[in-house]
Order: C-alpha cells, then structure tokens, then sequence
C-alpha cells in the first residue's frame, strides 16, 4: 500500500470511527432521558462515547437492577423512532443555572466552565449540558444494547457520592452488534478472574489488601515456568541478571524524582531509625546506585542489567481488576547503559529479544508505537533527535509497521510502545523501551571515554512482558485457561480404571517427571469417564488411561482436552510426542 493509500484508508477509518463516537455519545443521552422518564427525580452525572460503547452516570432515588435494563432499552428505542433531531444551543451562566437548578452536579459542572456561555442540546424535551457532537436526529442511532450497571465515585473521587452507571453499545447495523455482543460473550468466558478461581490459579483477599496477589501451586508453577524461561533467555542474549532491596532511604527517591513527580502512587514512608524510608515502586534507582559503585569505562559499555523486581503502587481501589491493575507486581525490568554509539544495536537487540519472547507465547500480533518529545521535555535536541533515529531505524531495519505518537514521550525520552494482540484482537500494552536523558544527570552517571574524559551514557529502560500479574492475565484470556503444553501446570493426568491398576499409574507418572513432564495420577474412586471428563474441565493437555492392556504392554490410551482420543501409544512414544510439544512451545493442542 503506497502513501497515498494509506493515508485514504486512514481518513476512512477515521470518518467511521467518529459517526461511531457521535451515535454513541448521542446514545448516552437518549438514556438519559429515558431514565429521566422513568424515575422522577433523577439527577444526572456525564454520559460519554467511550472505546467499543458509552455509559452515564445517574445519582437514582433507587437502586437498579439487571432486569430494569430491558424496560430501560424499550424507552430508549421509542425516543430512537420519534426520530427527535439533536438541537445544539448556547445560553450564559445564570439561564444554564435556572435550567439545571434541581440537578446539583450539573451545576457543580456549570460553575467550571471557563466561559459564560454554555453549550446545550436538546432531544425533544430533554435538555443536557454538551459540546457534541451528535448524530442529526435520535432516529440516526443505530441498535443498541444496554450491557450492565457498576459503581462509579463522582468524578472518580471515593470521597464523592457514589453514582449508578450504566454501560451500553450502539453500531450502525444489527450485524455488528450481535458480533459485538458474541465478542463480549467469549470475552466474559475467558474472564482470568473466572478462570483463575475455577483452574485455581490465584486468588485476591480483602483480609490481606485489595490488589496483592496470592499465587496458588497451579499459578506459581506457570509463573516459575515463564521466570526460568525468562532468564534464560536473558542470559542468552547477553543480559546480567540483578537483584535488589525491596525498600529505601526517602533521598534516594528524591534524587530520582520519584518524591516529585509520582509520589501519589508511593505508599507511606516508614520510620527506620529516624529516616525515611519507602517502599519502592520502581528499580531503577537501585540499578543506577550499582553502575555508580565503580568507575566505569567506555570499554564495560554496553552494561544490561534484568531484574524480576517486585514493586508496589497505589491504585485507588475503583480501578483495581483482577491480575490487570494490582498494587503489587513484579516486573520484568531492564537497564540498557551504553555509549551513543551503541544505541542502534541496542534498540535492534531489545526488539529481536521482545519478539522471539512474545512469539514463544503465541502473540504473532502486535501494534508499535513511536512516541515522539512532548512539548515539556529534559536533555538536549541533539540527544533527542539521535534516540528517535535510533529508535526509528530499529523498527525500520526489522521490518515493523508503525505509528508516531506525536509528543507522547514522556519528559525525559522517546520511546517504542508494542501492544499485543490477544486470540480476540483486544491490543495490550505490554512492551516499552524506553530512553532516558534524566536519570543520568539526576545520579551524575558517568564513563571514562577513550579520550579520557569523563561523559555521559545513555541509558534505555526496557519491559518486555510488562509486569508477570498483568501478562499472566492476558494469558490467561488468550488462551481460555487452556494453556501451552509447555506452559500447563499439569501437562498430563494419569487415569487408572480401576484401583488394581493404581500401581502402573504411579509407575507411569513417576516415569514422566523423570523425563521433565509435569504429571499426576487420579485416584480417586470415581468412574473413570468423570475423571476424563474433569480433566478437559481443568484443562490438561493429557489424558493418559491405564488398564489391564495397557499395563501388560507398557503404554498409554491418550486423549487430548480437545476430545480427541488418541489411542494407545508406546508410552516411550508418548513421552517423545510431550517432550516435542514442550519444546517446541507448540501451541495446537490450545485451540
């Protein structure tokens, strides 16, 4: 596709999206006046577009239910058919004060606004507070679908009232909503909170903290799994492998700036002897105190430093979600410190490591990002202008479609974003490499440079899976629960048929750890179609049936969690095809 085309297919793209915003937002309102009708009394919060719908937010003398969404839809598709146009107009402060004098947040929004005159549009009798824009008239919504009600603080603040939202969805055409709607069912089936309660996986307990995760043996065992894996690969590519304190002084994190600019997501400090300390909710500072432990030389550069650091940050407990927004995680950290001419390489290094690592897990599919100097940044244009031609030529010489996130850097550097593609085609941002012009200068990190003088490295942080909670959450929902091979925590269940065959069932298990396969025996006294069939549900790649043949034979009747039986197999045979399958990551038997 030449330039021309793509820049037509993204107008495209762009045009479709926002009549999607305008009917959505447009939608937002139409339920606002049909819970208006329908429960006097109502005061109104905001109803945006959002991504894939729209939601409102009502303060409601009563609290709703599921089943009240239905009457609610049947209101909202009469005011769709009156086909009542969307009237735009503007009236100053004190009228829009009239207008809303019995709905307090409306007015809270009012007195805001920078200017004395104030947008409104009207559907019929329905007057909102808007800028648009909005479709011509309700008669230019498409289906729609209210999906379901949650809590929201006002303005997202817990000190504020606690509001009833309301999520829905519109499309242009039936067809797209119901695959919307079976896109929502198969997300909701392969939900990791669900699951990781069901695979018993992990758990979450109000008696120890919102968001600090518990790993169970199934979840630990795929976590040691994905560490081992990880490390691996690290050391392979060149890495050195680090640990550090869990905890420090609080002048350290003002060095860093950490005190400054993110201390709203630090824990309290703890008193130590009459010094501050915090818990740390990054590792770099640690890294940069141990390139600072020595003098360096351009001739140790270029330094990688891993580390499985565990951190800890302050969420507010409205947005916690399961494995994907926590307050204790471990990420998979790195520290690039290196010479400006080794930058290029570096970058083209870190990507080659980051796709081999998400191929291995079954992302083929990925969104990249180059996010350029925002308007407010440190470190001189020079080093600027040389990481994002480093950063650009990386993606470039790989061959990776990209888009530029003008000025979405952060202060301090450009970076490479890469969002993966789950088996739904929902993006999540896992990887960032990332430079940092500030850090440097903060802690005076310096080389001796063949010249003998002292100069400035340049340093990339890098996360390739993100952190391990919120990557074990995605691979939870990528793969329903039904994992690798090579990633399952029971990979084969050994199933005898009646209790004289116990003793070749634990012969065969025995036999299989000892080739490195994760293997378990039933034995419990039940028929031996209900153990199968509670296999496929906990979802074991294998199940290995045992009976008088097979122990006269040395073998194995196997059955995928598919349904697929196999049949008998030597189980030498078996022991290879698993062995196979583990090392080669193969991913078939997932699907």
């Amino acid at each position: 596709m030449n330039m021309a085309e793509q820049t037509e297919d993204a107008a495209a793209v762009a045009a479709e999206q926002d009549l999607l915003d305008r009917m959505r937002h447009s939608a937002a309102h139409i339920m606002a006046e049909a819970i208006v009708s329908m429960l006097p009394g109502t005061k109104l919060g905001i109803g945006p577009a959002i991504e894939d719908g729209f939601y409102y937010d009502f303060d409601l003398p009563r609290p709703l239910k599921e089943e009240d969404l239905a009457a609610i839809e049947d209101r909202m598709r009469q005011i769709i058919a009156a086909d009542l146009p969307f009237v735009q107009f503007s009236v100053d402060k004190a009228t829009a004060r009239r207008l809303f004098a019995n709905q307090p947040y409306k007015l809270e929004i009012i007195d805001e606004l920078p200017d004395e005159t104030v947008s409104l549009y009207q559907q019929g009798e329905f007057i909102d507070l808007c800028r648009g824009p909005h479709v011509k008239s309700t008669g230019n919504v498409g289906p729609i679908k209210l999906l379901n009600i949650a809590g929201a603080y006002w303005r997202g603040d817990e000190h504020r009232p606690m509001l009833q939202r309301i999520y829905g969805t519109a499309f242009p055409s039936q067809d797209r909503l119901e695959a919307h709607l079976h896109k929502l069912a198969e997300a909701a089936r392969r939900d990791h909170r669900r699951l990781g309660k069901e695979l018993d996986l992990f758990s979450i307990h109000e008696e120890a903290g919102p968001g600090l995760v518990f790993w169970h043996p199934k979840g630990a065992q795929i976590r040691t799994v994905i560490e081992d894996f990880w490390r691996e690969e690290h050391y392979r590519a060149g890495y050195e492998i680090v640990y550090t304190p869990h905890i420090g002084k609080a002048d350290l994190w003002q060095t860093s700036g950490h005190l400054d600019f993110f201390r709203e997501n630090m824990y309290s400090p703890m008193d130590i002897e009459g010094q501050a300390y915090y818990i740390k909710p990054m590792n770099c500072p640690f890294h940069f105190l141990m390139y600072k432990s020595q003098l360096r030389s351009y001739r140790d550069l270029p330094l990688r430093w891993a580390e499985l650091g565990t951190v800890y940050r302050y969420e507010r407990s409205g947005v916690l979600h399961g494995l994907l927004r926590v307050r204790g995680f471990t990420q998979d950290d790195a520290h690039i410190i290196c010479r400006p001419d080794q930058m290029e390489e570096e970058i083209l290094r870190v990507l080659d490591l980051t796709l081999f690592m998400l191929r291995s897990f079954g992302f083929y599919e990925y969104e990249a990002y180059l996010a350029t100097r925002p308007e407010k940044a440190v470190g001189a244009n020079e080093d600027w202008e040389k990481a994002m031609s480093a950063l650009r030529s990386a993606l470039e010489r790989r061959g990776i479609d990209y888009r530029v996130d003008e000025g979405g850097g952060a202060f301090y550097g450009p970076k490479i974003d890469l969002k993966i593609k789950d088996a739904l085609g929902r993006a999540w941002q896992c990887t960032t490499i990332q430079f940092d012009f500030n850090e440097p200068e903060r802690f005076d990190m310096s080389y001796i440079g063949e010249d003998g003088r002292e100069h400035r490295p340049y340093m990339i942080h890098r996360a390739l899976l993100g952190s391990l909670e919120r990557f074990f959450g995605v691979l939870i929902e990528h793969y329903a629960g039904a994992f690798p091979v090579w990633l399952a925590p029971v990979q084969a269940v050994v199933i005898p048929i009646a209790d004289r065959h116990l003793d070749y069932a634990l012969q065969v298990r025995d036999e299989l750890r000892g080739k490195g396969i994760r293997a378990t025996v039933d034995s419990r006294a039940e028929r031996m179609n209900l153990k199968i069939r509670d296999a496929q549900v906990q979802k074991v790649p294998y199940m290995l049936v045992v009976g008088d043949k097979e122990a006269n034979s040395n073998s194995v009747a196997v059955r995928l969690r598919s349904g697929e039986n196999l049949g008998p197999l030597p189980l030498e045979r078996f022991e290879a095809m698993a062995r196979e399958d583990i090392a080669t990551k193969k991913a078939a038997l997932c699907q």
